[in-house]
């Protein structure tokens, strides 16, 4: 996984997130294998910007239905990056 657009796949857009971003937190959904220092690594090099500290969390998928259908939804990983005082990322400013 050496192309940072590999581990970083996405934001996550969600009323929790965006109220992270006022302490300088910022979302991803981020490769299931990737480990903290790359998506600290790859957020950096995709965003021009410094990297205080990366939390990770699995999601883990979750039955649903709809009627008669049953299904799951999808696992994964999210990463929380926490930036320094006085640097943001624009691409969540604009949304």
């Amino acid at each position: 996984m050496r192309d940072p657009h590999t581990i970083v796949l996405g934001p996550v857009i969600s009323e929790k997130s965006y109220q992270l971003i006022e302490h300088n937190r910022y979302t991803f959904k981020v490769n299931a294998r990737a480990r903290k220092p790359q998506v600290a690594r790859a957020v950096e090099e995709i965003f021009s910007v410094n990297v205080v500290g990366v939390n990770i969390i699995r999601t883990r998928s979750k039955p649903k239905r709809r009627g008669m259908v049953r299904g799951r939804t999808s696992s994964g990983k999210k990463a929380i990056v926490e930036l320094p005082e006085g640097q943001k990322i624009e691409f969540f400013e604009s949304m």
